[in-house]
């Protein structure tokens, strides 16, 4: 589990999270919702050390934050952000093979070439493995990327938006995929995310925030209510259910 603890974060006098405070359950999807702003990014950015703390903790399977070890903490926690951008010429193995820096630091053991080749196989990338990142599209670099954080092999991986780049097929592939990692690899996945029809039918549990604060934290099946989401948007919805999949309704 991951215990949030009075977050806050300030960037020039201003602050951006205000106090947020929640856990995050293993072996579940636990999807970041709301408007632009709420501070979705930035508690990811904090839960895994790319962005300092102003005052709070973040406990990870009842370890402080501040106490691990880097190498250990990439070991246990993953994170692939909004923005990839990577000046050296390398190709999708070259890429999914820096997922296994933690254990071999560069030179890679029959075992660490066994998960790489395993994570491209996950992502239906193999033919193609030795194509270069400059050569991919959108959608095929977000798949590349992914296969990385697979092969780093975390218990816990965190998203900023992985549905960046891609087309509607792609984006209901790669949340098939995402269920199936933590359903049956038994992952734990915290994922930021705009599309709130794609947060109703994949998630486990949502955190709500808004203005930098923590306006809900609870199951998807208690957020994705017309009362919850008008509170959370400022916007009218409807709901229907599809298939028992909660549907939202906003145009």
């Amino acid at each position: 589990m991951i215990e949030i603890k009075g977050l806050n974060k300030s960037y020039n006098g201003k602050k951006v999270v205000k106090d947020v405070s929640f856990n995050i359950e293993k072996g579940k999807i636990t999807s970041f919702i709301g408007p632009n702003g709420a501070g979705k990014s930035t508690v990811l950015s904090m839960i895994s050390r790319l962005l300092d703390i102003d005052s709070g903790e973040v406990i990870i399977d009842g370890k402080n934050l501040k106490d691990w070890d880097n190498k250990e903490l990439s070991k246990t926690l993953s994170i692939l952000k909004q923005s990839n951008n990577i000046n050296m010429r390398l190709t999708i193995k070259d890429l999914v093979s820096f997922g296994r820096f933690p254990y071999c630091e560069g030179n890679l053991k029959e075992e660490d070439k066994k998960f790489v080749n395993e994570a491209l196989e996950y992502m239906r990338l193999m033919d193609i493995k030795d194509k270069y990142l400059d050569e991919l599209s959108g959608g095929q670099k977000q798949r590349a990327f992914i296969a990385m954080i697979i092969a780093q092999d975390t218990d816990y991986i965190l998203l900023d938006e992985p549905l960046n780049n891609l087309d509607m097929k792609h984006s209901v592939e790669m949340m098939k995929l995402l269920r199936k990692m933590v359903d049956e690899l038994g992952k734990t996945i915290i994922i930021v995310i705009h599309d709130i029809n794609f947060a109703s039918c994949y998630s486990d549990n949502i955190v709500a925030l808004k203005n930098g604060e923590l306006l809900m934290n609870k199951s998807c099946e208690e957020i994705i209510t017309v009362e919850s989401l008008t509170k959370l948007y400022d916007m009218d919805f409807t709901i229907q259910e599809v298939n028992s999949k909660k549907i939202c309704i906003y145009f």
